[in-house]
């Protein structure tokens, strides 16, 4: 699936460019301990400047999801799975990624996934695959 790009900054670049050694980094602050998405300078929750990516063990579950039929443009694939995924790592630490793999008729509230990267360019984007699929999947 071609897919448009985000711009990279010192604050993206290790989220979208984690992938490239197989990790989910995910921005933590020192101060407060929390973990957030997307990735900013300062902490939503504390206003600490003491933040940075880290890995996380990409492992989480469906919160909700969608199964668009209709391929909006013409680079997309019908059908296709948006979904909200949480992390294991914190309640409330949330993405909103793509299923794959999986048929979407499969696809459960509370199913357990784990992260995939699908590289484009200088990009590894992050979905999610159910935890059952087989690791060589990846």
């Amino acid at each position: 699936m071609s897919r448009k790009l985000p711009a990279l900054t010192p604050d993206t670049a290790p989220f979208w460019q984690g992938g490239a050694q197989g990790l989910l980094n995910i921005h933590r602050c020192a101060a407060c301990a929390r973990w957030f998405h997307p990735p900013t300078p300062i902490c939503p929750h504390c206003r600490s400047f003491d933040v940075a990516p880290q890995a996380v063990s990409g492992r989480g579950k469906v919160l909700t999801f969608t199964i668009n039929e209709r391929a909006w443009t013409p680079e997309l694939q019908a059908p296709y799975v948006v979904a909200i995924i949480e992390l294991a790592e914190q309640a409330g630490l949330r993405l909103t990624s793509n299923i794959v793999r999986c048929a979407p008729q499969q696809i459960r509230i509370d199913m357990p996934v784990r992260v995939v990267f699908e590289q484009q360019e200088d990009v590894w984007i992050p979905l999610f695959t159910p935890l059952e699929s087989r690791v060589s999947d990846a």
